[in-house]
């Protein structure tokens, strides 16, 4: 029975060893098989070779900020001067913290309509 067991892991510890030697050439072969796009290239080399890569596509790079963007971006920067000026002057409120300021004055400005 102690032979047997032994068998069995030897052959369970070689049939996982091809296994996972076996998988970077499956994944290879399932790359290559994709369909091609319409453009004649594979359809992972379609979309884009940075989607791979990690990196973000040129045409996003490209894209303006919307007018809602650059309001909040306006009212942040206000906002940080209002903060930065007011914590010189150590007018802050005790156990204030940006993220609180930046909340309270978002709202007020958005309310003065800047």
């Amino acid at each position: 029975m102690l032979e047997r067991t032994s068998i069995l892991k030897i052959l369970f510890s070689v049939g996982l060893w091809a296994g996972l030697s076996a998988l970077p050439l499956s994944l290879k072969a399932q790359e290559s098989a994709k369909p091609l796009s319409q453009t004649g290239q594979p359809a992972a080399k379609a979309k884009s070779s940075s989607a791979v890569s990690g990196a973000p596509e040129p045409s996003a790079l490209k894209r303006e900020p919307t007018e809602a963007q650059l309001a909040t971006r306006e009212r942040r920067v206000k906002c940080g001067a209002e903060w930065r000026a007011a914590k010189d002057k150590g007018a802050v409120e005790e156990g204030a913290t940006w993220p609180k300021y930046w909340s309270a004055c978002n709202k007020r400005l958005k309310e003065q309509g800047v």
